[in-house]
């Protein structure tokens, strides 16, 4: 997934509208986040994984206080490209939400758009169908995008710990190797359970012969 434009307002300590064009911040191959504690740093973060997921990590409920204070609605919009043998398709997901409370939020607008040179189309408008969008399209859920590609602050300890049905199911998905992993295992369980029947049938149809050579 390569980052193309960041739209936001009205999250945290972004009251006014900011875009963030990482084209022009990718054109070196690498670019680098600074400023002061309670610059905003970790919010552009917050702010891509509200576009994709619809949550932000660290706020409680995924939701909880993650507007300023000064505002009453709140917009993101994250433009990214994916490349594949294909080529190159551009997505942007869009979310607006709306205060309903001292520290509460409610989703009014959710879109998972397919940007093209004949203009948008638009593939889903519910929250849910928005996210689950975009899992199918990067392949990553919220867990996995958050240990893997957004880390957030504090986090990289847990990513390195994973052990397990954990870590081989985040890989899988990583790198799409489901049809290695847990298709493998079930078309393995379905194989022995079908042998394990037909050894049944014939234990019982050689008892049913008795003593006959």
């Amino acid at each position: 997934m390569k980052p193309i434009l960041l739209k936001v307002a009205g999250l945290q300590s972004y009251r006014e509208m900011q875009e963030i064009d990482f084209e022009s911040l990718c054109e070196t191959g690498l670019f680098g986040i600074f400023g002061p504690t309670g610059s905003g740093k970790s919010s552009l973060l917050d702010a891509i994984t509200l576009a994709m997921y619809g949550k932000v990590e660290r706020a409680v409920n995924g939701t909880q206080g993650i507007m300023n204070h000064s505002e009453d609605s709140l917009s993101v919009a994250f433009t990214f490209e994916l490349t594949s043998s294909a080529g190159a398709h551009r997505y942007r997901v869009e979310r607006k939400f709306k205060r309903t409370g001292e520290q509460t939020v409610s989703n009014t607008i959710s879109r998972f758009i397919e940007v093209t040179p004949d203009g948008d189309n638009v593939m889903a408008d519910k929250l849910a169908d928005v996210t689950r969008c975009v899992e199918e399209h990067i392949g990553l859920k919220m867990d996995d995008f958050t240990r893997a590609v957004v880390l957030p602050q504090g986090k990289f300890a847990e990513f390195l710990s994973l052990r397990g049905v954990d870590r081989r199911q985040m890989l899988q998905r990583l790198f799409h190797l489901e049809q290695y992993g847990d298709q493998l295992a079930l078309k393995l369980s379905r194989r022995v359970k079908e042998n394990e029947a037909a050894l049944r049938a014939l234990e019982a149809e050689q008892q049913g012969l008795g003593n006959a050579g």
